[in-house]
């Protein structure tokens, strides 16, 4: 069973900002990049830092890896901040796939 975390403390979302939409988007980048070089700095397993995806509604819900073996992830809580429902229900199996998945679709559509 997977722990699902909030980020840590001084690694906050950036706030919507309504005048300037894509400044949000592009601060949302930043802040997903440094949460990720967080996590793989202090997770454990080559797994920690990366990301992962499930669809919910009219978009996605996005977590972080922190560590496989107990699997823990951190909740990504930008944009409309979904969650998946059976997040928790994750296995270190699950986590793998999810990864292999994102990373063959990321580079399937960067040609």
């Amino acid at each position: 069973m997977a722990r699902i975390y909030s980020p840590p403390e001084g690694l906050n979302p950036p706030s919507l900002k309504t005048e300037n939409i894509n400044s949000y988007w592009d601060d949302c980048e930043k802040y997903v990049s440094r949460l990720k070089k967080w996590a793989k700095k202090n997770g454990s397993g080559p797994e920690a830092g990366k990301s992962i995806f499930f669809p919910v509604a009219d978009g996605k819900a996005h977590y972080i890896v922190f560590s496989i073996k107990p699997v823990q992830l951190i909740h990504v809580n930008t944009g409309d901040a979904y969650q998946f429902q059976y997040a928790h229900r994750l296995t270190a199996s699950d986590i793998r796939e999810e990864i292999r998945r994102s990373e063959s679709f990321r580079k399937f559509f960067k040609r």
